[in-house]
């Protein structure tokens, strides 16, 4: 009897680590990105479950952790929409089971069926980027509409400009008429001579502290991206935020559960609980990125809807980041160029 006492024991101690595991959520995305209300509320809503949160500084090194551990590693992942095109094609995501989210209904289609996921199978966005032009009106003397204002003589050595080179090239793509995600060299090549000639304007290159330097009064006019953007306008209220005429890029941020996460019944409850309208508005305050359910904007501060709710345009276009080889290259070429003019006025 002691000697079968011992094996049940032993049988237990070993199935201790499973049964642990599946009474955690672990979420692997970038930090800040749920405000800590909604994790405790998740967490007190579904006791015994705790919530796991891992992060990542770069999309690529989610990616290769996911190619490594075989996708079982992590319940859920929240990430851009480039790589999730790449996690979905290496066959490193699961189906979502859409009966589990009853709260999908939320969700604005605008921002479903995008290049990444065409059939809308593995992911729930959440959260939308866009590039806008932000300037202070007290220090520049023309009123800036489009992308194309930058251009002008009035603003020197006074615009900021983001690090990205396929927001940027893109951004003198739209200035002539051309999208984004063009694979025709000859009109990268004239967007890359556009951008030549922004050089004398172009204070600074960042792609993180925009927002301080434009409230600082260091420059007059910015591209920016969203959270930038709201947190500018939050400490200067008198800044100017553009939705540029040529043309919107955006981007989306989207969760997705990985082929074989330990945990996906308690992933796809985290997604129904986020999806709620009032929980996402409370998400999308804290993110600072535009509200991607419908159900929501409702719910959000009326001092934070034009921050949050994107205008009804007919001119947005995702900006699709795996083009050819060939204009791969030629972005690079021109992007290489332009930072090096810039370091050397």
């Amino acid at each position: 009897m002691k000697k079968i006492r011992f094996i049940i024991m032993a049988l237990a101690l070993c199935a201790l680590p499973r049964l642990q595991a599946q009474q955690q959520l672990i979420i692997y995305t970038w930090e800040e990105i749920f405000p800590r209300e909604i994790l405790d509320g998740f967490e007190r809503a579904n006791p015994g479950l705790e919530i796991v949160y891992e992060t990542f500084d770069y999309n690529e090194n989610m990616f290769l952790d996911l190619q490594s551990t075989e996708a079982s590693n992590y319940d859920l992942v929240i990430a851009d929409d480039y790589i999730i095109q790449l996690v979905i094609e290496n066959d490193l995501a699961q189906k979502l089971d859409k009966r589990k989210l009853g709260n999908l209904v939320n969700v604005n289609p605008f921002y479903q069926h995008q290049f990444f996921d065409p059939k809308d199978e593995y992911t729930v966005p959440y959260g939308a980027g866009i590039q806008t032009i932000v300037y202070d009106p007290s220090k520049v003397r023309l009123d800036i509409k489009g992308y194309a204002d930058l251009w002008d003589r009035s603003l020197r050595n006074s615009v900021g400009v983001l690090g990205n080179y396929r927001v940027m090239n893109g951004m003198a793509l739209k200035t002539l008429g051309k999208s984004y995600n063009t694979e025709d060299i000859a009109d990268i090549r004239n967007a890359g001579s556009k951008l030549k000639e922004l050089v004398p304007n172009v204070r600074l290159i960042d792609d993180s502290g925009l927002d301080k330097e434009l409230v600082s009064g260091r420059l007059s006019a910015a591209v920016m991206y969203t959270d930038m953007a709201m947190r500018a306008r939050q400490r200067n209220p008198n800044l100017k935020t553009v939705f540029p005429r040529e043309g919107i890029g955006f981007g989306i941020m989207a969760g997705f559960i990985p082929r074989n996460a330990p945990n996906a019944d308690a992933a796809h409850k985290f997604l129904n609980y986020i999806l709620d309208a009032r929980r996402g508005a409370q998400c999308f305050e804290y993110l600072g990125y535009y509200c991607t359910y419908n159900g929501s904007e409702q719910y959000i501060k009326p001092e934070m809807k034009e921050f949050l709710i994107l205008p009804r345009f007919n001119t947005f276009e995702m900006i699709q980041n795996f083009v050819s080889q060939a204009a791969e290259d030629e972005h690079q070429r021109i992007w290489s160029e332009f930072e090096t003019a810039v370091s050397k006025q």
